[in-house]
């Protein structure tokens, strides 16, 4: 998650499908907390947990094991995309689903963008 930003942000493809998104959102990897807020696209900060009653609009939860899978460079089937963990129930996302549903790509690409990094370690 520590490059997560600099990756994003440097893809103008992904930064320009997102330019009207500015929301703040949770990513959860088993224990550990990421708040993610993004502003017309771009990853405008990545803090990490634990947080005291934190404000976001939607939250993806998954155990380590879950999301190290999804974030390998090849993901085995099950794990390939953020709609196959909701159906196999290991990814649950919460809150407001509007942002989350009306961008999905956008957020399909944000958390792929990890996929080939080394930043998918916690």
């Amino acid at each position: 998650m520590d490059n997560l930003k600099e990756l994003v942000n440097a893809d103008e493809r992904l930064v320009r499908r997102g330019r009207y998104i500015d929301t703040t959102f949770m990513v959860e990897i088993g224990d550990i907390s990421y708040l993610i807020k993004v502003t017309e696209g771009r990853v405008a900060d990545v803090s990490r947990g634990p947080f005291v009653m934190p404000t976001w609009s939607f939250a993806m939860r998954a155990s380590t094991e879950t999301w190290s899978r999804f974030w390998l460079p090849v993901p085995p089937p099950g794990f390939h995309d953020l709609f196959a963990l909701i159906k196999r129930r290991t990814l649950r996302v919460e809150g407001n689903l509007h942002p989350f549903m009306a961008n999905l790509f956008y957020f399909k690409g944000v958390m792929g963008k990890l996929r080939a990094s080394e930043g998918a370690k916690k």
